[in-house]
This record gives C-alpha cells, sequence and structure tokens, in this order.
C-alpha cells in the first residue's frame, strides 16, 4: 500500500513538473513525457500489477488535466504498465543503453496505442503520426531522460519492490 501511494505522490508532482515548469520551456521541441518514463520504471520495478494500477492512476490525472476524452490516457498507460511489468526481475535495466531502448519502445508503444484507440472515437484525436516530427522529437527526448529519471528514481527505496501482496 506504501508503495502505491508513494507512486501516486511521485506521479502527481511529476505532472506538475510536466505541466506547470516543462511544458513552458520553448527550447524544448516537445514535452517529455517524465509520467511514462516513470510508470515504465515503477512497472520494471514492481511486475505488471502495480505497473498497470499506476499506469491507469497516471493515465487517469492526465485525462483530468488535459481536453482528451476521459479514459483515452488512462486505458493506454494501463496497458503500458501491465506490458512493461514483464520486464520485472527479466532483464536488468543498469546503465545507459537498455533504459534508454525501454524508454525509447515505451514512446513507440504509446503512438502505436493512441493511432489505435483514435479509431474508436468519432471525433478524432489527434495522433502523433498525424502531427509530423512531434513522434520523432518525443521519442528521443524520452530516450535521453530515461536513464536519468531511472536513477533518479531509483534512489526512492520506496517506489521499489517490497513484500506486499496486490495494493492491500
Amino acid at each position: 500500500m506504501k508503495t502505491f501511494f508513494s507512486s501516486a505522490a511521485t506521479l502527481l508532482a511529476l505532472l506538475l513538473v510536466e505541466t506547470a515548469i516543462l511544458s513552458n520551456w520553448y527550447i524544448l521541441p516537445v514535452v517529455p513525457d517524465l509520467l511514462l518514463i516513470t510508470v515504465i520504471y515503477i512497472s520494471y520495478s514492481n511486475g505488471s500489477m502495480m505497473g498497470q494500477t499506476t499506469g491507469f492512476f497516471s493515465g487517469l490525472i492526465l485525462d483530468f488535466v488535459s481536453a482528451s476524452p476521459l479514459g483515452l490516457h488512462a486505458l493506454m498507460r494501463t496497458i503500458i504498465g501491465f506490458l512493461s511489468g514483464f520486464l520485472h526481475q527479466r532483464i536488468v535495466l543498469n546503465g545507459i543503453l537498455f533504459p534508454m531502448v525501454v524508454g525509447f519502445f515505451g514512446t513507440v508503444l504509446k503512438a502505436i496505442l493512441l493511432t489505435i484507440i483514435s479509431f474508436f472515437y468519432q471525433d478524432g484525436i489527434q495522433t502523433y503520426f498525424s502531427s509530423g516530427s512531434a513522434f520523432i522529437n518525443e521519442c528521443v527526448i524520452n530516450a535521453v531522460l530515461t536513464p536519468v529519471m531511472f536513477k533518479f528514481l531509483s534512489n526512492f527505496k520506496i517506489l521499489q519492490e517490497s513484500n506486499e501482496i496486490g495494493l492491500i
């Protein structure tokens, strides 16, 4: 339970950084997705159950602060958190290269899921593939920031697996 509440607090803090600070820096071509990187890290550290839970929570708070349809980000990030949880205790993400690859493919998976889900909305949702270079820029920025974020988040032992069973 402590891990979930710590993850939720971390996600809320990073949401503030992402929306209040990074979105106003005009030197960045796109806003890095710190919440996505954090969901991937928490999934890697704790497994699929915690990954899908934090993915859903991060997506839900993104749905509330954005103009997207309610549930869009929650569904995408739940799937990403679940799939990222399969890396738990299967691969070592120390160093720089593997976290960069994971961050890159997490962003690619997010774009693919957004494109698939957008077919179910009649009003149309702007996807990455319709906005030119934004997709490539976000892939590169997220890939570069993933090792930095993983190193930063690894300092918070409460975000990593404990002997808890489920969420309760």
